[in-house]
Formats: C-alpha cells, sequence, structure tokens
C-alpha cells in the first residue's frame, strides 16, 4: 500500500519526474492522465457491475463501487488541475469522503448477500477480476508518472494503488469459490475491498 505524501506541503511548480517542463504544460499532462484513467475507470464499473450483478459477486460489485468512486474522484481532479493548493486540498477530501460512503454501502451489500445465501459464479469473478486488474495496472502507471506533482494525482496514486490489491484479491476469491464451493470467500473479499476503500478514504 503506497505511503501518505505530505499534503502540507505545496509540489514545485515546474516538477514533473526531472521533465523540465513548464508549470502550463505540466498542467496539460496532468489533464490529459485524469480524462485517460476517467474513461479506464468509468469503462471497468459498467464491466464489473453487469458481471457482478450476473454472477452475484459481492467481491465484483465491491469492486466495481470502487471503480465509480474513482471515476468521480478523478472527475473531481480535472476540476482542481491549474487550481490553488487550497482548492486542490478540497477536492481530495472530498474525495476521501466519497471512499468512506462507499465503502459502508458495499459492507451493507455484503451483509445482505449473506443473510440471503446468494452463492457467486467463480468464473465470471476470475475473468472480469482479470480484465480490471490489467485496467488497473495501466491506470497505476499513468499516474505514477505524476506522483510528485498535485495532491490529488498524489490521491490518485492510492486510488489505484489500492484497486490493483482488491483485484487480485478478486481473483483469488474466485479461485476459493470455485474448490470449496462456498460463496464464503467472496462474501469475505467483499467485506475486505470495502474496508481497504474505508481506509484509503481516510488516509487521504
Amino acid at each position: 500500500m503506497a505511503s501518505v505524501p505530505d499534503l502540507d506541503v505545496a509540489p514545485p511548480e515546474n516538477n514533473l519526474q526531472g521533465c523540465g517542463c513548464g508549470s502550463e504544460h505540466a498542467t496539460q499532462l496532468e489533464r490529459r492522465t485524469l480524462w485517460l484513467v476517467l474513461g479506464i475507470n468509468t469503462t471497468m464499473f459498467l464491466v464489473e457491475f453487469s458481471w457482478g450483478w450476473r454472477a452475484g459477486s459481492s467481491g465484483l460489485l465491491a469492486d466495481a463501487l470502487d471503480m465509480l468512486a474513482d471515476a468521480v474522484v478523478y472527475a473531481l481532479s480535472l476540476m482542481a488541475v491549474g487550481r490553488s493548493l487550497r482548492q486542490q486540498r478540497r477536492a481530495a477530501e472530498l474525495s476521501g469522503w466519497l471512499q468512506i460512503a462507499l465503502a459502508l454501502l458495499v459492507l451493507a451489500d455484503a451483509v445482505r448477500r449473506f443473510i440471503g445465501g446468494i452463492e457467486p459464479l467463480s468464473g465470471p469473478m476470475m475473468g472480469v477480476g482479470l480484465l480490471a486488474l490489467i485496467a488497473n495496472m495501466i491506470c497505476l502507471d499513468l499516474v505514477c508518472r505524476h506522483r510528485d506533482g498535485s495532491v490529488h494525482m498524489r490521491a490518485s496514486v492510492i486510488f489505484s494503488t489500492n484497486d490493483t490489491v482488491a483485484n487480485v484479491g478478486v481473483i483469488v476469491a474466485g479461485l476459493l469459490v470455485a474448490w470449496s464451493g462456498s460463496a464464503l470467500p467472496d462474501l469475505l473479499i467483499g467485506a475486505a475491498i470495502s474496508l481497504l476503500v474505508l481506509r484509503g478514504g481516510e488516509r487521504i
């Protein structure tokens, strides 16, 4: 899990991995990166949510909501690019509260599915989980290029790191569901992702 950057220190205006870019050009690069990861997360939210619903998987639904949270965060970050440090901090704080709210909703859904005794389909869990892992690794590579930049870009590194861990968990849970024939691994990973998102929101 990524360490929390010092959000109280304003980053140098020309610092973008030592590329020597001017602040205006660096802002354009940040905005382009945010649009890319916004598109990836929005697409994967739709894919994971639809398949999670069909497969009856708390893990996929939890990961889909995490993707949705990230998409909203990136949209907020786009509004903050090039603005003051105070506005950037507000966007980061709002994104953290959003993570916390969605984590609590996913925890509630895991409890509902546990009570209902819904058994998930392991095949879609593993397949879609692998697709989401690839998507999040691409996002992590993109945002890590700006990890020494603005506050919202450093927050994005935390989101993407959390997401890759969650994706691996969904894949492992799918394997355990196939092996055991029990819904418990799926419910546990759904709850674990919720707690991971909750912790990420609190740290941000």
